[in-house]
């Protein structure tokens, strides 16, 4: 009781101190060190901020949080004794606890041995510990860790993790930024087809044609040029990361109706000019006051030739760069500026290429009728894509105007005539004839109506395993039959039977409002799930989510709906699903003044926002944490994660955790 005690003296020190900044003095290294055959001796180094401690392994009753390991069991190791510590404590008079204990300032280093098992393996597991100062103390962190070992050298590092983090591991999220990267460069090659910037390219290469006897100068200036549009590109990335005012910006601007409304309408008329009923033309001014720059040669007129580029071509490029960046907003200052990086790496490429080598574009095509195929697919796709913003604006406000029967009846129409545009069967006012269909254009019109087909079944309740992170909430659907869904948990309430539904305490406030997924039950209040958890004797299992979170669609469709998730969820746990971009007002007695930026938080998504912030030091979604009925966390937070079985672990873990604090 007095450890729990502790720990919410912790939360609120740290809370009061957060209005200013998070307090996180730790970092953590991970390696490990090769001491005989088959021997080896993990190691953990924690670096100190200056003026902070941490607490040693052995911490006396009544006292703060140990620093304390825990291990993934897996039969490629076997743990040799406890974890202990290398660097010597130094016992203070700790005034908050009024005693002394063992702590560690600085840096402090702590070893496990582990008896290998195979020649290569995996150690994960974490770290938890408390770090406190004069002044503050910040809540028990977990900081997850994984060593790779291969029996070959003496000594090696492995992993650098911020003791900060709970979510996983750098490598994961280094894999996320790669892949909204390599996402971000095939969106560039997709811009230099459009319409308004193919054209450039025969004038790109007539400007660098001119004097290109000194070929040094002309290189020099091609790459100028290049350099000059990724820079441009960029910068609006950067913009965006540094006007992040605050850490609920990015969920605000991806959320809002305003911003969203605007991307929904501004698709809409791109698409319509795509399909040629009139012509975007930027202001003559911001063209020919960019063009008469190039007119001067030299270097300046290669950054002015690829400025006047991307001018010209925003007309095209505008959707792409505003979904790409917000598509970036998800909390992360990188994403904006590594998505832009990408996309303007791509479209500067051919351009660049063209430049250095005029030759080559002796080899491409002309623009024409192909050209005007492209324009008017990307006009379909446009017109599909403009639906998720308006579902972002219907879910978050609750409008119940847009439903997921409705959403897939638009794709499937808009698909069927793409396909049907295709095959010549439709024609607009600037296509040419088609006296065939080429091998490419046989294989695209296959793959649009083989995905209509996919999407048919979708209309009565076939979960859609594929897009659900980009279709509205099954519970929205009016049309399901059960002989549609399947008997293995699908994507719909009946995969549940009402006898085997949680049994809840009371009725969930905000139930008007939200729902579960599966027919399980839950809460959508923090405070009246713990009671009901406290009343069942089970662990919590907090979910942090929103409405327009296409992973959080992703992990309900993908790994809720195992069998076995299901079951643990059901059985083990009360759920309380925290939706953290809903903008119902809450009554005025339940607003929040918030400890982290001192501005009232009125929402229901504010409130939980700012909770998920000052207690995870994240607003990462989803974001999923066993607690027990004080709130706090049994084992380390799961972000977004497919991987079935170790999700399955993780609410194990969890449960174990709870049975053995009891």
């Amino acid at each position: 009781m007095l450890r729990k005690l502790t720990v919410i003296i912790g939360l609120l020190l740290v809370a009061s101190y957060a209005s200013s900044q998070i307090y996180d003095p730790v970092s953590w290294d991970f390696s490990y060190e090769k001491k005989g055959e088959k021997q080896f001796e993990l190691i953990f180094t924690a670096t100190i901020d200056e003026h902070s401690h941490i607490y040693s392994m052995d911490i006396p009753d009544g006292g703060p949080i140990p620093t304390s390991f825990s291990f993934d069991t897996v039969p490629d190791f076997k743990l040799t004794g406890n974890p202990f510590e290398v660097t010597k404590p130094v016992e203070l008079l700790d005034e908050a606890f009024g005693f002394k204990i063992r702590t560690f300032s600085n840096k402090a280093e702590f070893r496990q041995k582990i008896t290998a098992v195979a020649s290569s393996l995996t150690v994960t597991g974490s770290v938890n510990f408390m770090a406190c100062n004069n002044a503050t103390c910040s809540p028990p962190k977990d900081v997850k860790f994984s060593i790779e070992i291969a029996d070959k050298t003496e000594k090696q590092q492995v992993v650098i993790s911020s003791g900060a983090d709970s979510k996983p591991v750098a490598p994961a999220s280094d894999r996320g930024l790669l892949k909204f990267f390599l996402i971000s460069l095939l969106a560039g090659f997709a811009g230099v087809l459009t319409p308004c910037v193919f054209p450039m390219i025969p004038m790109t290469v007539a400007f660098f044609s001119q004097g290109s006897d000194n070929k040094k100068s002309s290189v020099f200036k091609a790459l100028i040029f290049g350099i000059s549009i990724v820079l441009i590109y960029s910068s609006l990335g950067i913009i965006v990361s540094l006007t992040s005012a605050g850490a609920g910006f990015a969920n605000t601007l991806s959320t809002h109706w305003i911003p969203n409304m605007l991307f929904f309408a501004l698709f809409i008329l791109f698409a319509t000019s795509f399909f040629g009923a009139f012509e975007i033309i930027l202001p003559n001014k911001w063209v020919t006051g960019a063009d008469s720059k190039v007119d001067k040669g030299g270097l300046l007129a290669a950054f002015f030739m690829g400025l006047t580029t991307v001018i010209v071509s925003f007309s095209c490029t505008g959707p792409i760069v505003g979904a790409l960046l917000v598509e970036a907003a998800s909390g992360d200052v990188l994403r904006p500026t590594i998505g832009m990086i990408g996309f303007g790496v791509a479209f500067a490429l051919p351009f660049t290429v063209f430049a250095l080598f005029p030759s080559i574009m002796n080899r491409i095509p002309k623009s024409g009728g192909w050209l005007n195929s492209i324009k008017v697919v990307l006009g379909f796709i446009m017109l599909a894509f403009s639906m998720k913003f308006l579902m972002t604006v219907d879910s978050v406000y609750s409008l119940g105007i847009l439903s997921r029967d409705l959403f897939i009846a638009i794709w499937i129409v808009l698909f069927t005539m793409l396909g049907l545009y295709l095959l010549g069967k439709i024609k607009f006012s600037h296509d040419s004839d088609l006296p065939h269909i080429g091998t490419f254009r046989l294989f695209l019109i296959i793959t649009v109506f083989s995905f209509v087909v996919y999407l048919v079944p979708g209309l009565f309740g076939a979960p859609l395993k594929g897009l659900s992170s980009f279709l509205p909430s099954a519970s929205t659907s009016e049309l399901n039959i059960p002989g549609m869904i399947s008997e293995s948990h699908s994507y719909s309430e009946v995969s549940v039977s009402k006898e085997d539904r949680s049994v809840l305490c009371s009725v969930p406030v905000h139930d008007d409002i939200f729902d579960m997924p599966f027919g399980l039950k839950g809460y959508f209040d923090l405070k009246q799930g713990l009671a009901c958890a406290k009343e069942q004797g089970k662990p919590v299992l907090i979910d942090f989510k929103g409405h327009a979170c296409a992973n959080c669609k992703l992990m309900e469709a993908r790994v809720w709906s195992d069998p076995e998730v299901l079951r643990r969820l059901k059985e083990n746990f009360v759920i309380i699903a925290l939706y953290v971009d809903d903008r119902t007002q809450l009554p005025e007695n339940e607003w929040i003044t918030s400890a982290i930026d001192g501005k009232i938080k009125k929402t229901i998504g504010k409130v939980n926002e700012d909770l998920e912030i000052s207690k995870f030091r994240t607003n990462a979604l989803p974001l999923y944490v066993i607690s027990d009925h004080s709130g706090n966390p049994l084992n380390s937070p799961m972000p977004t994660n497919l991987n079935v079985e170790e999700y399955k672990k993780w609410l194990d873990e969890g449960l174990a955790k709870f049975n053995s604090s009891r």
